[in-house]
This record gives structure tokens, C-alpha cells and sequence, in this order.
């Protein structure tokens, strides 16, 4: 969800950044978005169908300026990962981006209804926003 939203804030500035997503654990690796988020993206006009489960690899680091991770465990696993310390500060929580936000980390909606994935939406799109504001465009 939080690549769909990114790409899509990027997009509405005439942004040209590069997004991926991948997990820290090897679950549904090269299966689509969950039908829940797909479906709480569409109905505020987003399209993740597209988007295909990977793994986070060591390599990340190397292909990508920032990694931002959902929360605490998963930027744990990540930071096992980093080649140098100058890696692993490339690596942060997404809800950093969002000071004003109560919660740092990112609830896992997979096991609750669909209301889980709204407000995971909800939080994402405040980090992202705040993110891309953030961007230079030049």
C-alpha cells in the first residue's frame, strides 16, 4: 500500500522517483497486494494490482536512497542486512515522515477487517505526503 500511494503523490507532483516494496520475511513472495488493500486503494482511485511480493535483500541498500519500513521488527530485520553503517541509515520507520501522527509503527491489518486497511491507508498517505513535500524537484 505504501508503494501505491508513494508512486501516486510522486506521480500528481511530476515527481520521477523509483519505488519498490518487499518484506523482511519471504511470505507471499511473487503473490499480489491482499485483495482487502487492493480493494481500500481503489476506492480512493488507486491501482496496486500490479505490485508482486518480494523479499528484502542486502542489495536494497545499494539500489535505493531511502528504506523505510513499517515498523520496528521489520526495520530490525533490515538493519541485519546493511553492508556498512552508512547503509543502515538509510533505513527509518515510514511513520517517521509523519511527526504529528500518535503511532510510530504501522499496524498489520492482515488479520482484522477491512478497516484496518482504511486506516492503514490513512496513515500512509499522511507519511507519504509529508515525504514527498519533502522532495526537491529539481
Amino acid at each position: 500500500m505504501a508503494e501505491g500511494v508513494l508512486r501516486h503523490l510522486a506521480a500528481e507532483r511530476g515527481l520521477a522517483i523509483t519505488t519498490d516494496s518487499a518484506g523482511t520475511g519471504d511470505y507471499h513472495v511473487g503473490e499480489p497486494p491482499d485483495r482487502r488493500a487492493q480493494a481500500a486503494m481503489r476506492r480512493r482511485g488507486l491501482d496496486i494490482s500490479d505490485l508482486r511480493a518480494r523479499q528484502f535483500v542486502a542489495e536494497d541498500f545499494e539500489r535505493f536512497d531511502l528504506l523505510l519500513a513499517m515498523d520496528a521488527d521489520n526495520l530490525r530485520n533490515m538493519l541485519r542486512l546493511a553492508p556498512t553503517p552508512a547503509h543502515a541509515r538509510k533505513a527509518r520507520l515510514i511513520m517517521d515522515q509523519a511527526p504529528d501522527h500518535p503511532l510510530r509503527e504501522v499496524p498489520d491489518p492482515y488479520f482484522g477487517g477491512d478497516a484496518g486497511f482504511d486506516e492503514v491507508h490513512d496513515m500512509l498517505h499522511s507519511a507519504c505526503n509529508s515525504l514527498i513535500h519533502g522532495i526537491d524537484p529539481r
